[in-house]
């Protein structure tokens, strides 16, 4: 298993004093995901929860919406010329009768820890792959209110987001994202290099945990929200997104069409609610002002 984090040398410049130490760095490797023996997509990630990430990744893809269509997943050994291995390529097979994407060359997909899925940003991509469409009252009784979050609770989740980060503490340069409850408690937090990875592998242990759909949560990130993130955020079932950075424009599209709340800029008692503003006390805020 590859570190999470590595020391490498560095030149340090302070106030004109230059010293030489080492320095605690993120780790960043490729990830290959095979679904059923072929490969199917390469990721740079953070070593770590890799086979939660691989099926985070496959409920993006519309491939798995249940922890029965998953059969397992395995670290593939002979991957490497004298047939180590090297931790960095995953299998996930498939339950029988599970519906797999036509695997081709042009089919293959090679994602970063800044893009996510390159190529891939379709709103009708979404809309005709979704197994887990969003769903306020988890398949309770008719009449079951919608999750209603005051502004209060939202200022709340950043700092407790940042708590969690642990490996960012020691080397900077980790994204993070967290689930919460409606209520505001901590559920699940991962880190990565990159924001898409980390909600892979938040929503890859939901699926194998038997959690999918995620109603009824709300998905917190560092930095920016993407489309990718909206797209995973909505993959899940999950009905809210919030970000401490600005939204794309794309990702606002799809919350207004798939019924996902999405805020940004969400900074202490400062918050942009971009879409699914009926999840949000607007009323309790504006009473305050």
């Amino acid at each position: 298993m590859g570190r999470v984090t590595e020391r490498r040398r560095v030149i340090r410049i302070r106030d004109g004093a230059v010293s030489e130490r080492a320095d605690t760095l993120v780790a960043e490797e490729p990830l290959e995901i095979r679904l059923n023996g072929k490969p199917l997509a390469i990721t740079m990630r953070t070593p770590g929860d890799d086979f939660a990430l691989a099926a985070g990744f496959l409920v993006s893809e519309g491939v798995l919406g249940d922890a029965d269509e998953l059969r397992n997943i395995v670290y593939c050994a002979g991957a490497t010329a004298d047939g180590s291995n090297t931790y960095n390529v995953v299998d996930v097979t498939t339950a029988p009768g599970v519906a797999v994407p036509d695997i081709t060359l042009e089919r293959n997909v090679y994602t970063t820890s800044s893009c996510g899925l390159c190529g891939k940003a379709s709103l009708d991509a979404v809309r005709t792959t979704a197994r887990n469409p969003i769903d306020d009252t988890c398949g309770g009784a008719p009449g079951t209110p919608p999750v209603l979050l005051t502004p209060e609770l939202l200022a709340r989740l950043p700092d407790q987001l940042r708590a969690g980060q642990r490996v960012f503490d020691r080397t900077g340069g980790l994204h993070a994202a967290a689930l919460f409850t409606e209520d505001g408690d901590l559920i699940d937090i991962r880190e990565d290099v990159g924001r898409h990875n980390a909600v892979d592998k938040i929503v890859g242990r939901a699926l194998q945990d038997g959690r999918l759909p995620l109603a009824r949560t709300v998905l917190m990130v560092s930095g920016r929200a993407s489309f990718e993130l909206a797209q995973k955020a909505v993959m899940a079932g999950i009905p809210v997104l919030a970000a401490v950075s600005a939204p794309s424009s794309l990702a606002v599209d799809l919350a207004a069409e798939t019924g996902l709340t999405l805020i940004g800029f969400l900074r202490g008692s400062s918050m942009n609610v971009y879409a699914g503003e009926h999840r949000v006390a607007l009323r309790t805020a504006a009473a305050r002002t």
